[in-house]
């Protein structure tokens, strides 16, 4: 599995996976496969959607972001001053590096479900979760 660990913005020192804010006109796809080029240099394909992330932070900053999974790529992962490839196994995922909200969605993700989750976060500690798988 191909990850991130993200250099700088939210989630500095994170491991995540690529991604970013839509530019004006775009779709949650185009902007996926924009993210991963622009940050670790490869164009996703095979890409399915998988879930839906709404995040509430208590200064008031509010995200939703659109996960996708890719089954392929064309090019090679490379560094760039937003972010530094890392591959995985499965089942190594590094949880206790990532975002809290990770550990409660990504594992179904990988094992084929799709889903939708609300959480609220107090910088990085988070508070409340909500979770349904569909």
């Amino acid at each position: 599995m191909l990850l991130i660990r993200k250099k700088r913005g939210l989630g500095a020192g994170k491991i995540n996976g690529p991604g970013g804010k839509l530019e004006p006109g775009e779709t949650p796809l185009q902007s996926a496969i924009r993210e991963a080029q622009e940050e670790i240099g490869v164009t996703p394909s095979q890409l399915e959607e998988r879930g839906l992330l709404h995040f509430q932070f208590t200064d008031g900053y509010s995200l939703q972001c659109t996960v996708f999974i890719a089954r392929a790529f064309t090019g090679e992962p490379i560094e760039t001053p937003e972010a530094t490839p890392m591959w995985f196994d499965i089942d190594g995922v590094p949880y206790d590096d990532m975002w809290e909200d990770d550990q409660y969605w990504l594992p179904q993700v990988l094992a084929g479900a799709h889903f939708i989750a609300w959480f609220e976060f107090d910088g990085e500690k988070m508070l409340s979760k909500d979770v349904r798988f569909v």
